[in-house]
């Protein structure tokens, strides 16, 4: 029965960073594989990024490798996302969600949080 929080979201220029924060209540998230997954409107729904409670690995789409990185912290109960050299086609509302498997599917995520909103604007 885990609650999610994301926060993090703004709006920066091509190029700039931005990290954004996954938050758990009601449960750490050692048993789970946390992703985060965008919506922009128009385009596919996208996981981008996913981490396992267990070990902290990371995996990433083709569109995220070399420019975000995933963790999550030592209690885990947040998980993060840094996000480098942003691009505008990176704009979209993010979203953090578990499921059980670890998975670049956002088919496969059940829990969601409430999303954050990135921009990156020129």
């Amino acid at each position: 029965q885990v609650q999610l929080v994301e926060s993090g979201g703004g709006s920066v220029q091509p190029g700039g960073s931005l990290r954004l924060s996954c938050t758990a209540s009601g449960s750490t998230l050692e048993n789970y594989s946390i992703g985060w997954i965008r919506q922009a409107p128009g385009k596919e729904r996208e996981a981008v990024s996913c981490v396992l409670g267990r070990d902290g690995s990371g995996y990433y789409a083709d569109s995220a490798k070399g420019r975000f990185a995933i963790s999550i912290d030592t209690a885990k109960t947040t998980v993060y996302l840094q996000m480098n050299s942003l691009k505008p086609e990176d704009t979209a509302v993010y979203y953090c969600a578990i499921s059980g498997p670890q998975s670049l599917d956002y088919r496969d995520y059940m829990y969601w949080g409430q999303g954050t909103q990135v921009t990156v604007y020129s």
